[in-house]
């Protein structure tokens, strides 16, 4: 079985980081509350270089803040695209972009996993939230090829979680008011942490592109 798959097709190698992110430029990550999160993307309907270029900034971007997943949204870009360098419950790592995702609807009997999911615009917390255990996302690669990535485990939570971004929704729009009370308060305990540790990453990052580490559970865009 092949320990990596890039863009839903099997690798017979892949560096430890994207290549895209070679190229990026770190940007600043959107927080809950901002219109840009809880509003509808546009679809993408230009492909060329200043898509590929946001690409790179987004995984760039992912990198440095430890996540394993980032839509465009939360960089501040009203598109529907994201990217993601994530494992499922097997170790097998997938790594890609998807443009203008659409995620099938779960089929009956499909089991729904219930566990911590976090996101790099709630910086700190962390919360159970229920998903399925399978999930396959139609849509595009960067040059508008018809794309289909599937995943099961924690990278079907990520490719739940990146898709919901794309439609305006953050994970704490699954939770009670008491739950997304909990993660608000997260946020407020933990957020200086958060950011201390992404400053930290990043200055890193400044002096040796090896300072990047795709990240792992528990949570699908940290």
């Amino acid at each position: 079985m092949p320990r990596v798959f890039v863009q839903g097709s099997p690798a017979d190698y892949y560096p430890r980081h994207a290549p895209e992110a070679g190229r990026g430029a770190v940007r600043r990550i959107t927080e809950v509350g901002e219109e840009v999160l809880h509003k509808p993307c546009r679809d993408v309907t230009e492909f060329g270089p200043d898509l590929a270029a946001l690409i790179d900034d987004m995984f760039l971007t992912m990198y440095v803040a430890e996540g394993a997943g980032l839509a465009a949204n939360q960089v501040g870009v009203d598109l529907r695209l994201f990217v993601y360098d994530c494992p499922d419950d097997e170790g097998i790592r997938h790594v890609g972009h998807i443009i203008n995702p659409v995620l099938e609807s779960a089929s009956a009997g499909r089991r729904l996993i219930d566990e911590g999911e976090g996101c790099l615009s709630v910086p700190g917390a962390v919360l159970a939230v229920p998903r399925p255990d399978r999930a396959v996302v139609r849509g595009q690669d960067k040059d508008g090829r018809p794309l289909v990535v599937e995943g099961t485990g924690y990278f079907a939570r990520c490719l739940a979680h990146e898709t919901d971004h794309t439609y305006g929704h953050i994970y704490l729009d699954r939770l009670s008011k008491r739950e997304k009370k909990d993660a608000l308060r997260q946020m407020a305990d933990r957020r200086d942490e958060v950011f201390a540790r992404r400053a930290a990453r990043a200055e890193k990052l400044s002096r040796s592109q090896e300072g990047l580490t795709p990240s792992g559970p528990p949570c699908s865009d940290r």
